[in-house]
């Protein structure tokens, strides 16, 4: 009887080892040693997950053409942490795991003797994020951090009961301040005033998981200009490699119509010109140019703060019509910041006549409590119908108001799009948003100068090869009137 307990209590003992070897074994892929990270979408496909080692690939190795093409011309493009969604296997995987991970660390801890099976893997796997966290510059930094983190000396530490985990994390806390960005610093510092042990590792890894993000994205801000500048010339290569599989009989319909409708007699840099000018406000019953249509939704978002810089534009000018907006600068001023505010959600066309109505509204009320403060009676109701009338005209891209100012836009930005790095002074009606409005041409010629670097020549043969054709058709039309055969044209030439 004795003999079948033991052997029950032994296989029970072996049982409860090799659960905690299960939950150490699945666990350490969930203290987020591998931390990933998700590659944006861009052209409408699933986000990619990436690793550290394959983020520092990715921009020593540029051979994605969509994914140099947004490094480019996004200078906010950045990398972000993956997180599967709570509701996914995965993501409940994740949580279970993570949970199993710190409750076994728990445990071992709160034993006696306590165990450190777990607190030594976990430190250990805190050594080996260094490196992706850090500089490879630092290298007296990161031999520091290996002899401290010395899994030999730790272990040794262990066994015979010295270890003093509580130190190990506040040595790792006080490589993190010394290596942060000054964003992470209130979250360094807020480790200090955790005083469970466990929670305080907890916390450490999620610090040093965001760090990673950071480092991630400053290798990205690094090849970012070693990027763009290569990726112009990368997309020229793979363009002509297209166009010489095809012996030069890929055809491009709609971007060769984009350009005949800006035909400007024979000058093909004003044709061209023209024809990009056109993207801020590209018809919808156009077909968009092929050889843009990777930056199509770009386009379209620049198509929008156009719009919106037109409205707020033609909004405040009307609302100058009242004496307490035009003869009170401050005023004018406040109102075209709560204006701003609220067309900035405007991205569809169905969104604009709900976004205009509100408008009306601020306008009334803003104008209404500034006649209030300086003691004057509130707009009549017929020059509130006045007013509320002359704003839902708006709506109408083509009514008197929005036409003007989309007119003063468009010479605004050839202008500057011409100038030398000067930026002119905004036009009447702009005045209140040129922020915006620099921004926005600022993104545009970036766009275009990028699109033109790698089609310019494209475009520039395409025209003259019509040009040619044309001036070819209109002698044989010439020849063919007069009688004259190819042979005596060109004798009768001077």
């Amino acid at each position: 009887m004795d003999a079948q307990e033991n052997r029950s209590g032994q296989s029970g003992a072996r049982q409860d080892e090799l659960e905690e070897r299960r939950i150490r074994t699945d666990s350490e892929s969930s203290v987020d040693s591998m931390t990933r990270f998700v590659l944006p979408s861009l052209d409408g496909t699933p986000p990619k997950i990436v690793t550290m080692d394959e983020v520092s690939s990715m921009f020593k190795n540029l051979r994605n053409m969509e994914l140099a093409h947004e490094i480019a011309l996004n200078p906010d493009f950045k990398l972000q942490t993956y997180e599967p969604p709570s509701d996914s296997l995965e993501g409940s995987i994740k949580k279970i795991m993570h949970k199993a991970f710190w409750d076994l660390l728990r445990q071992q801890l709160e034993r006696q003797p306590p165990s450190y099976d777990q607190a030594i893997r976990l430190l250990a796997e805190i050594k080996e994020m260094f490196p992706q966290m850090l500089s490879p510059n630092n290298e007296r930094a990161l031999g520091h951090i290996n002899d401290v983190l010395d899994a030999a000396v730790i272990r040794q530490q262990a066994e015979r009961g010295t270890i003093d985990f509580r130190s190990y994390a506040n040595f790792v806390i006080k490589i993190l301040s010394r290596s942060c960005s000054p964003a992470r610093d209130d979250a360094v510092a807020a480790l200090l005033e955790i005083d469970d042990v466990v929670d305080t590792f907890r916390g450490i890894l999620e610090v040093m998981t965001l760090m990673k993000l950071d480092m991630a994205n400053f290798m990205l801000a690094l090849a970012r200009t070693e990027i763009a500048a290569n990726s112009v010339q990368y997309e020229k290569e793979k363009f002509s490699k297209y166009l010489r599989e095809f012996h030069g009989n890929a055809g491009f319909p709609a971007t060769e119509d984009w350009l005949q409708r800006h035909r400007s007699g024979s000058n093909v840099d004003e044709t061209i010109y023209n024809a990009y000018m056109q993207l801020i406000d590209y018809p919808a019953d156009k077909e968009f140019p092929e050889l843009l249509r990777i930056d199509k939704e770009r386009f379209a978002g620049l198509s929008w703060r156009a719009q919106r810089l037109i409205l707020c534009a033609s909004l405040i000018s009307i609302a100058q019509s009242t004496p307490i907006i035009s003869q009170r600068r401050e005023n004018r001023i406040k109102l075209s910041q709560q204006l701003d505010i609220i067309v900035q959600d405007v991205k569809h066309q169905d969104q604009v006549a709900t976004a205009i109505e509100s408008c009306y509204e601020q306008i009334r009320s803003f104008v209404n409590k500034a006649l209030e403060q300086e003691n004057m009676p509130a707009m009549s109701d017929a020059d509130q119908a006045a007013l509320k009338n002359q704003v839902l005209k708006l709506a109408n891209k083509a009514s008197p108001v929005p036409s003007l100012m989309a007119k003063r836009l468009d010479g605004y930005v050839r202008v500057t799009l011409r100038s030398n790095g000067s930026i002119p002074p905004p036009p009447a009606g702009f005045v209140d948003f040129q922020e915006e409005l620099v921004a926005f041409i600022a993104s545009f010629r970036r766009l275009v100068s990028y699109n033109h670097a790698v089609f310019g020549e494209h475009f520039h043969q395409l025209l003259k090869k019509t040009m040619s054709e044309e001036s070819q058709a209109n002698e044989e039309a010439i020849r063919a009137g007069s009688g004259m055969s190819a042979g005596q044209a060109q004798t009768a030439k001077p």
